[in-house]
C-alpha cells in the first residue's frame, strides 16, 4: 500500500484505502478500490468484517467525487450518516 500510495497519491506513507475513479463518466463502473487488510485489522474497533465495510464505504465516497481533504468536513459528515444507516458505527 505504501508503494501504491507513493505512486498514485504522491505520499510516501502507507494508507488503508485507495480509490481509483473510472476514466469515463456516465458508466455504471465507478472505478477500483484497494483496501489494506493489514491496516484494517490493525485499526479496527470491532470486527475485521465491519472495518473492511467501513473502508469500502470510504472508498466508494471517493469514487463518487467526495474529498475529505478539501471539503470542510462534508465527506466526513456524509460518511458518519451512512455508517449509521448501514449499522457500521
Amino acid at each position: 500500500m505504501q508503494r501504491f500510495n507513493a505512486q498514485f497519491a504522491g505520499k510516501s506513507s502507507p494508507t488503508d484505502v485507495l480509490s481509483f475513479p473510472a476514466d469515463q463518466e456516465g458508466e455504471p463502473y465507478l472505478g477500483d478500490i484497494i483496501i489494506s487488510v493489514e491496516s484494517a485489522d490493525r485499526q479496527r474497533r470491532t470486527s475485521l468484517d465491519k472495518e473492511m465495510k467501513i473502508l469500502g464505504l470510504h472508498g466508494v465516497l471517493h469514487l463518487l467525487g467526495h474529498d475529505h481533504v478539501h471539503d470542510d468536513g462534508e465527506m466526513n459528515d456524509l460518511e458518519k450518516a451512512l455508517r449509521k444507516e448501514f449499522g457500521l458505527q
